[in-house]
């Protein structure tokens, strides 16, 4: 090696020769030795530059900022809606009304925190302080726990109201379920309390960014840990709770066929299916980030593609947002009533001073003057 040097003769030039050399090791250039056949270069040393990524963040910011704004415009008219019929129309008189509502409101929140998220996408720079940058992250993962859990009461509460109907009668409250959605939120803020911690808004070169800061010599075990858990709480568990109800559900109705009974668990069971065909390509792809080092060889061009992977299916998992409205629309025919009429006696007898041909106020009335399917109490609102 060109340090090992030792000759006393011409030794001006042999500090000119290290100098060179702690140039060479500060560009990142490659040394050679003095003799040709042993090469090195930083890598060798665990010093190579960093992976670039500039690509990937110019995709990024053009891709992301667009989709997530159209999500949270339709997710956030759909969702409002359904709030507003669940709460104007059917007064939250059973437990699956209010697990209903709640599952809006967990969309909403997630969609809350979209607002910000769209605007750090685009200028790749965390404006909003070290605070919100907590706050956020924890809503954002709180929403998604919400989520994945009231979907999971939801499933229950059919299970319940079919296989074992007369237990059902007494615990399907609207009492039981105010307690049990309590404790479902504090379970998702158990569930969110990590990303509450962990996360940090810090200046990296020149720009302030949001992630999450583990603790140093633990970072591998913490992102493991963190892809474990949306990938346990987010796609095993409720899976499993799936398999079990409708299984139940299924034997049960094989031996009793009943048309009301499978219009009541069509919807529940549908909207389960869309979460999983929305949020599983993204906790795989996640979970395969976090364990990327046992996989396969990590590299730079391995992990563009994982960010670029990670990229597209966090959007396909953020179009579910919009999704559940979408679903009740076409799927729940007292929620088509309610929203037709909700659009009939508050924007068309507005829009009608404008526009003369809307549906009038009368013909609303007589229209929903008679008691409809609508306001029977089965077991399920929509």
């Amino acid at each position: 090696m060109r340090g090992e040097t030792y000759a006393v003769p011409g030794c001006t030039q042999d500090f000119a020769d290290i100098a060179g050399t702690m140039e060479a090791l500060m560009a990142g250039t490659e040394i050679v030795t003095m003799d040709e056949s042993v090469r090195t270069t930083l890598f060798d040393y665990e010093l190579s530059p960093p992976c670039e990524k500039i690509k990937v963040k110019e995709l990024g910011a053009r891709l992301l900022p667009p989709l997530y704004s159209l999500v949270f415009v339709i997710g956030l008219l759909g969702n409002v809606m359904v709030v507003v019929i669940l709460t104007k129309y059917r007064r939250l008189r059973i437990m699956t009304n209010i697990f209903l509502l709640n599952l809006a409101i967990s969309d909403l929140l997630f969609l809350f925190t979209l607002l910000f998220w769209i605007h750090y996408s685009r200028w790749n720079e965390w404006v909003f302080g070290h605070f919100m940058c907590k706050f956020l992250s924890g809503i954002y993962y709180m929403g998604l726990y919400g989520e994945i859990f009231f979907i999971i009461l939801l499933t229950i509460d059919r299970y319940l109201a079919i296989v074992h109907a007369v237990f059902a009668l007494r615990t399907r409250t609207v009492t039981f379920g105010v307690i049990m959605s309590v404790l479902t939120w504090v379970l998702a803020g158990v569930a969110a309390l990590p990303e509450f911690v962990f996360h940090q808004s810090q200046k990296d070169v020149e720009q302030y960014i949001c992630l999450p800061f583990y603790p140093r010599g633990q970072e591998d075990n913490w992102k493991r840990f963190h892809a474990l858990s949306m990938n346990i709480l987010g796609l095993a568990l409720p899976l499993l709770i799936m398999v079990i109800c409708y299984s139940g559900i299924i034997r049960t109705l094989l031996r009793c066929p009943n048309k009301a009974k499978y219009k009541a668990i069509r919807l529940i069971f549908v909207i389960m299916v869309v979460f999983f065909m929305f949020w599983t390509p993204y906790n795989l792809v996640l979970l395969l980030s976090a364990f990327q080092t046992i996989f396969f060889e990590v590299s730079c061009e391995q992990s563009k593609r994982l960010d670029v992977a990670m990229q597209v299916t966090e959007v396909i998992a953020y179009v579910h947002c919009c999704i559940n409205p979408i679903i009740y629309a076409f799927i729940g025919e007292r929620f088509r009533e309610h929203l037709g009429h909700f659009f009939r006696r508050h924007v068309a007898t507005n829009l009608n001073k404008y526009i003369s041909f809307l549906p009038s106020e009368k013909s609303d009335r007589a229209s929903s003057g008679s008691p409809s399917t609508g306001e029977q109490e089965l077991s399920f609102v929509f």
